[in-house]
């Protein structure tokens, strides 16, 4: 989903049109390979690296996935003849005539490929999902198709998956004392929707807070930030089926009449979490404007983890907010909450009010949550008299880049945009993968590993979520042990040479406004 030029080298580009003319288009992995983009915007936010692994990485991870294929089949084959169980849920014979409930390929990948390595997955946390965090020990005694746990905790594992990436996700009772008495004044759920009795002043002021935080005239929050997109695109564009490209759909209108559209939405990420890399945010408004067409943000990972105070990626490239026409973003991440918001003018906000499924039909925002979002952005704002705000988000930036930087260093392949706090770091073969997650859970360091189908099959990749609660002594001990690990898996597959001095923020990005 990353847009990457102005003269339409748009690649994997997905258009949804209806009857009544409305189309939009959902901008998928245009970037450009082995180095940074050019644009509009300044050089120094558009530095992403994409380098392709050496042709024998790739050729050994086909090999990989091709041999635990085979031997997937002859399992399959022990499992039909009696010789070996088959634990997985299956299909009654009497149930054969009607639509599968399961697909051939993904029961066979849970079956054979996934199952042999589920204990890198879903690992039970029993703590606050801080920089640090707490894991219930669990081993399996039939190859992870069940788990039991042993009683013992792992205590203090460093957390690099989490998405706490201005830290919010705290346990400070000092912070968190306006959130506790919205508790006892409110209780902890409305029970009812916006539209009818669920309609607090608290949610009135989040909204206009919000507004002000992103620099447009309205916003409207909604309490869960999957159907924040979910639930509101919809609305606004009736989604119905797939055409091609930009171009031609301009050049050729509509199918059977070839009459103009009269909506086309053009869908973008702000930081897209699975590549690490941000939008190209003036191209993709150049482009907008040149085909007059209207723009959807989503901010699920950039607002509060970029630019100077956190306002995301519009701040970032010093872009007017009003040139993206639909804001979107969530609260589930920076501001440690939950729901997610809609912003833009108003009558965009008063429209949704009356036809977004999630705003008519849905509870309203617990009460206590929607104090911790106005907490957290008031910190973030400076509206709470402190500074703590422009410190988590300046120490974030500093972190990201020391991070990445000594990643480069050491030799691994990341992907990229050098301001991004998410760092994929590339692992490719599926055997290394799974030794990587348990080896650095040996040394309690806690990572998010994802491989086929998440990802390409010949690109798996560990994904750290750098925070602005880790210290430099944490990040230098994951650093060390990635270190490690990387020479004992031979995962340095970076043919690249980088400076021994990390390329650290640049304090003048994060000047305040006198």
């Amino acid at each position: 989903m990353i847009g990457k030029s102005l003269s339409l080298r748009l690649q994997n580009i997905f258009f949804h049109h209806t009857l009544n003319g409305k189309m939009t288009l959902n901008n998928f992995k245009c970037r450009e390979k082995n180095g940074p983009g050019t644009g509009v915007a300044s050089r120094k936010h558009t530095q992403e690296s994409f380098e392709q692994a050496p042709m024998y990485v790739a050729v050994m991870t086909y090999l990989g996935f091709g041999i635990v294929t085979l031997f997937g089949y002859f399992r399959d084959f022990l499992r039909a003849v009696g010789l070996e169980k088959c634990h997985l849920a299956q299909e009654r014979e009497e149930q054969k005539d009607f639509v599968p409930l399961y697909q051939d390929f993904e029961n066979f990948y849970t079956r054979n490929l996934y199952m042999r390595v589920r204990d890198n997955w879903n690992r039970p946390v029993c703590s606050l999902p801080g920089p640090v965090f707490d894991l219930m020990e669990r081993v399996s005694d039939d190859y992870n198709w069940t788990f039991r746990f042993t009683g013992r905790t792992l205590h203090n594992v460093i957390n690099m998956g989490s998405y706490n990436y201005l830290g919010f996700a705290e346990n400070n009772a000092d912070f968190l004392q306006t959130v506790a008495d919205k508790v006892n004044q409110y209780g902890a759920s409305v029970c009812s929707t916006r539209q009818e009795i669920g309609n607090l002043s608290i949610h009135e002021e989040l909204e206009q807070l919000v507004a002000n935080f992103l620099g447009v005239e309205a916003s409207m929050t909604y309490g869960m930030g999957f159907a924040t997109n979910s639930m509101n695109i919809p609305a606004l564009v009736d989604m119905h089926s797939l055409e091609k490209m930009l171009k031609e759909a301009v050049c050729s209108g509509q199918p059977r009449t070839h009459r103009p559209w009269k909506k086309i939405l053009i869908m973008v990420e702000g930081i897209y979490s699975m590549e690490g890399s941000v939008v190209r945010l003036p191209d993709i408004i150049a482009l907008k404007k040149k085909y007059k067409a209207y723009l959807y943000l989503d901010e699920a990972h950039s607002i509060g983890a970029v630019g100077r105070s956190g306002r995301g990626v519009t701040e970032l490239f010093n872009v007017n907010p009003a040139d993206v026409d639909v804001m979107m973003g969530t609260f589930t991440k920076s501001f440690g909450a939950a729901g997610g918001y809609i912003a833009g003018k108003k009558d965009l906000v008063d429209y949704l009010r009356c036809h977004s499924h999630s705003a008519v039909y849905s509870s309203a925002m617990s009460p206590p949550v929607t104090e911790q979002i106005i907490r957290a952005m008031k910190c973030i704002m400076g509206k709470d008299g402190s500074t703590e705000g422009i410190r988590r988000i300046r120490q974030l930036a500093e972190n990201t880049r020391y991070f990445r930087a000594r990643l480069k260093e050491m030799g691994f392949i990341i992907y990229g945009n050098d301001d991004s706090p998410v760092v994929p770091v590339l692992l490719y073969m599926p055997g290394k993968v799974v030794a990587f997650a348990r080896e650095m859970l040996e040394r309690k360091i806690g990572v998010v590993v994802v491989g086929f189908p998440a990802t390409p099959i010949t690109e798996a990749r560990a994904r750290f979520c750098v925070s602005a609660a880790h210290t430099r002594d944490m990040l230098n001990q994951v650093l060390h042990h990635m270190n490690e690990v990387g020479d004992a898996l031979c995962l340095k597959f970076s043919r690249r040479k980088y400076s021994s001095r990390p390329d650290l923020c640049d304090e003048a990005d994060f000047e305040l406004d006198s």
